[in-house]
């Protein structure tokens, strides 16, 4: 049976509900960025998270997510960041370890959607996480 593309991402975006956080991670050598939103791109955060790539800060991400969960009252999360290099995959692996939706972001996709949040094609880290949390609930990712 033949799918069209838009059916598949829009299995995609109906798999994310109103009680799921949106994080999206721009991964880095050395610190990695993190921004979180709603289903709708609403941004829960006063301020992103920046951690570095070890147990320790991947366990200050998990906390940060569940501190916004609970003061948002949303019990769902799915976590999007872009596969650059391999940098990300120790926080990915230990991501799914513990059982959270992780999913892959197209870098060419996050560069073409950049001036959707401010009108300006300036780059920063918050920014691309932001970015990437804005292209995944817009169904424009694939599984890890």
């Amino acid at each position: 049976m033949k799918f069209k593309q838009s059916d598949g991402q829009n299995q995609r975006i109906e798999r994310i509900t109103t009680t799921h956080i949106i994080v999206g991670i721009d991964i880095a050598k050395e610190t990695h960025v993190a921004q979180a939103t709603n289903f709708r791109g609403i941004i829960l955060t006063k301020k992103h998270l920046s951690f570095s790539n070890t147990i320790e800060s991947f366990t200050k991400l998990e906390r940060w997510i569940d501190e916004i969960g609970q003061k948002h009252q949303l019990k769902n999360v799915i976590i999007g960041m872009e596969p650059t290099g391999h940098y990300g995959y120790n926080l990915a692996n230990w991501l799914a370890d513990k059982d959270k939706d992780v999913v892959m972001v197209n870098p060419a996709i996050t560069k073409r959607n950049k001036e959707n949040r401010d009108n300006s094609p300036s780059k920063s880290d918050p920014k691309d996480a932001l970015v990437i949390a804005d292209v995944v609930s817009r169904g424009y990712y694939y599984d890890f």
